[in-house]
């Protein structure tokens, strides 16, 4: 059976509790990891489950940043050098991109900490995961501030793709099946991900409920 949980309801919720509430009342989110580093060489590596597409004409990608009151060396370095890198994270590796959210010094790399390896295009700067079956390059466009709670949208146009072409169909979708990528529901549960159709594109006078 139902029951109603109302604004002030989640409001008296633990501080965890009432984050891992509403974290996964959008559902399956993907859990990806963004690669960066600052001017002195310094590697970085988060992951975020929050991008979002933004726009395919220009291709633009984004995510939230929580707001910048500590330290947040993400957003610090993608401030500093203007590029950042998205990957996707394969099964095997879900364990690895999780420990990436621990809060490391900025010495220390998580690539390092967490078991993954830096891959450098001859063309970017940031640092791709070298595990990752798709990897995006981008450079940032816009950094809009979200004044109900602080948090900041960092926009980024896409400047390479690097991707097995088995993963891309005809029509330009990526079977992200076939990747063996994962999602995650709220803050620490990993689901993978099974193709269950692929519709056409809907249509007033076109009926696909049967």
């Amino acid at each position: 059976m139902e029951i109603r949980i109302s604004l002030n309801d989640i409001l008296a919720f633990e501080k965890q509790d009432r984050t891992n509430l509403v974290n996964g009342l959008s559902g399956f989110k993907s859990a990806l990891l963004v690669g960066t580093q600052n001017k002195a060489s310094q590697t970085n590596l988060a992951i975020f489950s929050s991008v979002v597409h933004i726009g395919a004409n220009p291709p633009l990608m984004g995510f939230i940043q929580r707001p910048a009151s500590v330290e947040r060396h993400t957003y610090e370095n993608i401030l500093e050098t203007k590029f950042f890198t998205i990957n996707h994270v394969p099964v095997d590796y879900y364990r690895n991109a999780h420990q990436t959210a621990a809060r490391f010094k900025r010495e220390q790399s998580e690539f390092e900490a967490a078991g993954f390896h830096e891959f450098y295009s001859e063309t970017f700067f940031a640092p791709y995961v070298k595990e990752s079956p798709i990897k995006i390059g981008l450079s940032l466009e816009e950094e809009i501030k979200i004044n109900s709670n602080g948090t900041i949208l960092l926009v980024g146009k896409v400047q390479e793709i690097f991707i097995d072409p088995s993963y891309i169909s005809e029509s330009g979708n990526i079977n992200l099946g076939s990747a063996r990528t994962i999602v995650v529901n709220g803050l620490d549960t990993y689901y993978k991900t099974e193709k269950i159709g692929t519709l056409p594109y809907a249509k007033p006078d076109k009926n696909i409920l049967t």
